[in-house]
């Protein structure tokens, strides 16, 4: 008996294990295409296309003669590719009065870029690790007064800087460029970082305190090479920011040290002859590289970066 009932036993098992097999239990598997994921990629890939289609455009206008401009198809490729507008937009395009391309914006540009992005990024970065590991009497009053510096509008305050850096003496020079670009960017940062030191942990910081380190110690050894996200939003911010500047650049670097922005603007607002459509694009794209660069090759740490400085504040 008590063979037979194990014998039954072991088939009602097995029955039951195939049976949930041939009819499994839970929920069933969603299907890839519903209405909602077709609504979404769909709103997504219209949007590229809004982006994406004036930049090919751009791409495919600026590798044609302009012969081809004038009587062909804006949007058809390029029946003959040619440079020849990159090289001039480059070399020896006309900006005003001048025909030597992009090329000293260009490097004037860097000049005022890479010293204001370093100053900036720095003094910013240890306020905001000053304002939330050192608090001091009067840091909520001067974190509210810088945030309240972001806000205030460039043109509102381009009157009084003229009149500063004209007593300063370096008014017409790219000095005075660096030194407004540089003032200018430190609140939005000084509220990045200081967000980002306050995501965190605290531990770290009373550790190394009662290890005997002092301020600059901490901040060298320990928070900047936790920083790095942040140092890349930092970074993109203050390269698109200052690289795509056109007022500061046009009111305070004077003719000769006008950034790339600038030219591009003496470019397609050319009086002398016709309009060279492909030239102009090729300048525009040629303005446009280094902000792109910049973005593809640090994107994920600038999302990282943006995600981690929102977190606390």
């Amino acid at each position: 008996m008590t063979t037979t009932a194990t014998v039954s036993s072991s088939a009602q098992t097995e029955a039951t294990d195939v049976k949930s097999r041939v009819d499994p239990r839970g929920p069933r598997p969603k299907p890839f295409f519903t209405p909602r994921k077709i609504i979404i990629y769909s709103i997504l890939f219209f949007a590229c296309l809004y982006f994406l289609f004036p930049l090919y455009v751009m791409i495919v206008t600026s590798f044609k003669t302009m012969p081809e401009i004038r009587w062909g198809n804006i949007f058809a490729p390029p029946i003959e590719w040619t440079g020849e507008a990159w090289t001039k937009a480059w070399t020896s395009a006309c900006t005003g009065l001048t025909c030597q391309g992009l090329s000293p914006g260009f490097w004037n540009s860097v000049k005022i870029t890479v010293p204001s992005t370093i100053v900036s990024i720095f003094i910013a970065a240890i306020n905001g690790y000053a304002l939330i590991n050192w608090r001091f009497k009067g840091s909520e009053i001067f974190f509210s007064i810088l945030i309240f510096g972001s806000f205030i509008p460039y043109q509102v305050m381009l009157y009084p800087l003229v009149m500063l850096t004209r007593e300063m003496g370096i008014f017409g020079s790219l000095w005075a460029v660096i030194l407004i670009h540089t003032i200018f960017g430190m609140p939005i940062l000084t509220l990045l970082f200081r967000n980002y030191f306050a995501a965190l942990p605290v531990e770290l910081f009373k550790a190394a305190r009662v290890d005997g380190a002092g301020f600059w110690r901490i901040f060298f050894e320990i928070m900047l090479p936790m920083s790095l996200p942040i140092f890349v939003v930092a970074l993109i911010l203050q390269i698109t920011g200052i690289w795509n500047d056109f007022l500061f650049g046009v009111v305070f670097a004077g003719t000769q040290n006008y950034p790339m922005t600038v030219q591009l603007n003496n470019i397609v607002n050319s009086a002398q002859g016709s309009p060279e459509y492909n030239v102009n694009m090729a300048a525009t794209i040629l303005t446009g590289l280094v902000p792109l660069i910049v973005y593809f090759v640090s994107g994920r740490l600038f999302v990282r970066g943006i995600a981690a400085g929102a977190v606390k504040g």
